[in-house]
């Protein structure tokens, strides 16, 4: 490694421009405008700091050489700030409930109510017809008491907020039993025993991992417990011998023993679904009528709305959840009251079908193999397209591409080992590795992610919402073309 000479350093870093030539550059003026001066002033001094730094990057270039580098480094980084990092992508991976792509898409009334709360002001917390405070959660109360028979409910920023909240106001400084099977870590560090003592409830675990009686929980109870808890097992499974108390006998212990009887449902599912395996997940209703003192459940996930949780049972349990201190802290905006008022008014009026996660599980197998076949047809006649123009591009045209049946699943824990019959598109490129035409598809705009299989990159029709199919096929074309796809 060739070391330079203090002049000689000092000779290259002269060649750099000057914060002022910078800051006056018409293209740095127009990134001020949409950034602000005191960030693009920052970019600045860092493209300046990076280049002193690498004196042998400098070697040899003359002035307007290294201003235009500088200039280079400058406005590579600020473009990409000017550009929201949150963007919508095409959900080509056939997961519907997709915890890194958003979870649940929102029916298109939904999201117009949420666009309508966001616009303006509302009657959030103010009655018109008393002129007098009102209380947020009202708008989706009488909703979700309709649909499950509750007696009483609220709503939180998400399912983990409702489970915490309620141990916090029914069971701190008390005892909460659960069964040993059921302390399970739901994802990204939610894990059933820390959400107990961070509640301030102290946890009995009783039974085995894979059976625990009614008996178990019966012989724990003593004076100092408070309640019971039953966790859905979410992505958890056991297989074999296995026995766990019916949520029945727990309601029943628990009104014998004058103490609440919680189940965390995890996934909140108001409506029977069509699929053979999801004939014993059980609706809220179910697990209300059972006799469940709380249930919490989430809105995001089988209920197809926004992200937000629910407690829904006994009124003077629900009332003194809403009393507890953290219940403003996990309140939940505008937004999303709206747009889960409007997805819980499907509900009611017999039009959960047309919720998007429900269509999507249920959707016709028939009718997604008509799609994949569809697509397949469009890419083919892209690639041939391409391939006759693009000769001198090395065959990256040349790539079988065929309809192929897929697995699909449901997602964000529900249903975590049984998957839905599907059909998508798979793509063998000639001229680039799967990963490389995966990498591209996701640099399209919108990025489109799909999943691979082998040396195949498989786009899975299941949940491609309208338009999707079109954008696919564009992003295809100017990849071809060895263009960006932005539009």
């Amino acid at each position: 490694m060739v070391q330079c000479t203090m002049a000689e350093t000092n000779e290259l870093l002269r060649a750099l421009p000057s914060m002022d030539e910078l800051s006056r550059a018409p293209w740095a003026q127009d990134f001020s405008a949409l950034l602000g001066w005191d960030f693009v002033k920052k970019a600045l001094a860092r493209a300046l700091d990076e280049a002193r730094a690498d004196a042998a990057l400098l070697a040899g270039l003359g002035r307007a050489e290294a201003s235009a580098l500088v200039e280079a480094r400058s406005r590579d980084f600020l473009s990409r700030k000017t550009s929201s990092s949150f963007s919508p992508v095409i959900n080509a991976t056939g997961v519907i409930i997709h915890t890194n792509l958003g979870r649940a898409p929102l029916a298109p009334e939904a999201a117009r109510a949420a666009e309508a709360a966001a616009r303006g002001y509302g009657s959030l917390e103010y009655s018109p017809e008393t002129g007098a405070r009102s209380r947020r959660d009202l708008h989706v109360e009488w909703l979700i008491c309709h649909l499950t028979g509750a007696e009483a409910a609220l709503v939180v920023n998400n399912n983990a907020a409702a489970v915490l909240l309620a141990l916090s106001a029914l069971a701190a400084g008390r005892e909460a039993i659960v069964s040993n099977g059921e302390l399970v870590e739901i994802g990204d560090g939610f894990r059933v025993p820390d959400i107990l003592a961070f509640s301030g409830a102290r946890m009995v675990a009783v039974g085995c991992t894979n059976s625990t009686r009614a008996s178990d929980y019966e012989r724990a109870i003593g004076e100092n417990t408070a309640a019971l808890l039953k966790v859905h097992p979410s992505n958890f499974r056991v297989e074999g011998f296995g026995a766990s108390a019916s949520r029945e006998e727990l309601a029943k212990i628990a009104a014998s023993r004058g103490i609440a009887f919680i189940e965390d449902l995890g996934s909140g599912l108001l409506c029977p679904l069509g699929q053979s395996f999801a004939r014993d997940e059980p609706l809220v209703s179910d697990c209300v009528k059972a006799g469940a003192s709380v249930v919490t459940f989430s809105g995001d996930k089988l209920l197809g709305g926004p992200q937000i949780g629910v407690a829904a049972g006994a009124k003077a349990l629900i009332e003194k959840m809403r009393r507890h201190q953290l219940a403003r802290a996990l309140r939940v905006d505008k937004m999303t009251l709206a747009a889960f008022e409007a997805t819980l008014r499907m509900y009611a009026a017999g039009r959960s079908g047309e919720i998007p996660v429900i269509a999507m599980i249920e959707a016709d197998p028939n009718e997604l193999k008509k799609k994949a076949a569809n697509l397949c047809r469009a890419l083919r006649k892209i690639a041939r397209e391409a391939s006759g123009a693009l000769p001198p591009r090395g065959g990256i045209a040349e790539m079988e591409i065929e309809t192929v049946e897929t697995q699909d699943a449901i997602g964000g824990g529900a249903f975590a080992t049984d998957r839905l019959s599907g059909f998508g598109v798979a793509i063998r490129p000639a001229a680039m590795s799967a990963e490389n035409l995966a990498r591209a598809f996701r640099a399209a705009r919108p990025p489109v992610i799909p999943t691979i299989r082998g040396e195949r990159v498989i786009l899975h029709m299941r949940a491609l919402l309208d338009g999707d199919a079109r954008e696919i096929a564009r992003a295809f074309a100017l990849m071809l073309r060895g263009e960006s796809g932005a539009k």
